[in-house]
């Protein structure tokens, strides 16, 4: 299983606050485009992406030592969160919105019949996404903002011990933003139940996307003790929620957050409409031939050796057609010379 824990953009800045020593992540500060973090994702696993990736600040690494997991936090609405300085960040280049789809389709191709944990939250827009062994791990997780609510009041939430200061329990929009606090506590705590899973040979995915404090600076203002309080509780929280999937992964993992004030555009899936068959022309002025795929080398060698093979058999094959003996070495001439003598 693989495991990135935290990505983390802090003012538009990528952090790396925790990581195995097979996946390696330089120290300065090379800016990372913000639609290729899940490149940096892909890659820290192992897996291939459709086009390379120039970035310095992850190395080769062990290339037969991959992590087990990876989770991604996204936090929304702040300008910089406080976060260890034992840890390695990048500036992020353009701020768009991501997603990991491409890494989870990745895992889903190549562990399909392992069944790997993939779990994409976003708790305050109530949009969860879980495939193979999460359905039964996380099947008691609250997604919804009722179920959410109401799992702040129980006996055993993070209410009962974690330090409110000038945030109310009784707030609208304190209590969203706690409620997010209460689904990293639940995640790792669920995963503790069932450590075995952290300890199978296919990557597991967590997608996380916080907008909890986002909510408390519009309603309170950034420069209010509300929103200063929120910020400390928060990277508490994010620190021990990675400290603890990192060591239920037996440190084979990477811990990644990713903070933005603001996305430069909003989210949009590639698609492809009839219309765009009438500006080519424009797009493509000079007849140039569109970059071909990734796995074009790949279907290139197994037809051009298939070929080959195809050739040398017909080669060998009308060769010793041609050099036959009939009388020796065919069984028909064989058996007809036979039984003309007997005649």
């Amino acid at each position: 299983s693989f495991f990135y824990l935290f990505l983390g953009v802090c003012g538009d800045e990528f952090s790396i606050l925790r990581s195995p020593q097979s996946v390696i992540f330089r120290d300065g500060s090379w800016p990372i485009p913000g639609e290729r973090i899940p490149d940096v994702a892909a890659l820290s696993m192992g897996f291939s992406v459709e086009e390379d990736l120039s970035w310095p600040g992850l190395a080769v690494g062990d290339l037969f030592h991959r992590p087990r997991a990876t989770v991604l936090v996204t936090v929304k609405g702040v300008d910089k969160l406080a976060l260890p300085t034992k840890g390695v960040s990048y500036p992020i280049e353009n701020a768009v919105p991501f997603s990991l789809d491409s890494v989870a389709n990745a895992i889903h191709t190549l562990f399909s019949e392992e069944t790997p944990v993939v779990l994409q939250l976003a708790p305050s827009e109530e949009r969860v996404y879980m495939v193979g062994k999460a359905n039964s791990v996380f099947e008691d997780l609250s997604v919804t903002l009722r179920q959410l609510r109401n799992r702040l009041f129980q006996d055993n939430s993070i209410l009962s011990s974690l330090p409110l200061n000038s945030l109310s329990r009784n707030n609208e929009v304190d209590l969203l933003f706690l409620s997010e606090l209460q689904v990293l506590h639940d995640i790792a705590s669920l995963l503790s139940r069932h450590k075995h899973l952290a300890k199978d040979h296919s990557p597991d995915l967590y997608s996380l996307e916080l907008a909890g404090l986002e909510e408390v600076g519009k309603r309170y203002g950034e420069d209010s003790q509300q929103f200063k309080d929120a910020s400390q509780i928060l990277v508490d929280s994010l620190q021990k929620f990675a400290d603890e999937m990192f060591n239920l992964y037996s440190g084979n993992a990477v811990v990644e957050v990713v903070a933005v004030k603001a996305f430069n555009s909003p989210l949009t899936r590639k698609t492809r409409s009839i219309l765009q068959s009438s500006q080519s022309e424009t797009d493509n002025p000079y007849n140039l031939a569109y970059p071909y795929n990734y796995n074009y080398s790949v279907i290139f060698n197994i037809i051009l050796w298939m070929m080959i093979g195809l050739a040398l058999a017909v080669i060998v094959i009308s060769y010793n057609l041609w050099n036959m003996d009939p009388g020796y070495d065919s069984i028909i001439y064989r058996m007809t010379n036979q039984k003309i003598r007997m005649d």
